[in-house]
């Protein structure tokens, strides 16, 4: 069973994922800011990160900057309102393997974490 950390502060976005996660047999955890998620992907196996980039106290960056410093090689799908382009050319300095942005459709989110975890697989 594939595990997923969903970093997301707004709680009704987190449990609105984690809802539609676990029907399609995840495990799911929620990180409600930055701090927690870096501490939960260091302690924990994840098959799978979904991260918000408006992250309180670190933000998606902060957290992506030293997950990959720590050479953690989690697959990432960042999940955000912010869809400039300049974020997303961040995203891939960071090798984020996905980038979808809010309002999304669950079906949209649920392809991309199926398909990143077959590849990662």
């Amino acid at each position: 069973m594939n595990r997923i950390l969903i970093a997301e502060d707004e709680a009704r976005i987190a449990n609105f994922i984690e809802k539609g996660l676990r029907k399609n047999g995840f495990t799911t955890a929620i990180a409600p800011d930055g701090e927690q998620a870096v501490l939960m992907v260091k302690t924990d196996e994840f098959d799978l990160l979904l991260l918000d980039l408006g992250l309180p106290i670190k933000d998606g960056w902060a957290v992506l900057k030293e997950l990959r410093a720590q050479e953690k090689q989690i697959p990432v799908i960042v999940v955000t309102a912010r869809d400039d382009l300049a974020d997303k050319a961040i995203a891939q300095k960071y090798l984020v393997n996905d980038y979808i942005t809010k309002p999304f459709s669950f079906q949209d989110l649920l392809e991309k974490v199926f398909s990143h975890l077959e590849r990662s697989n």
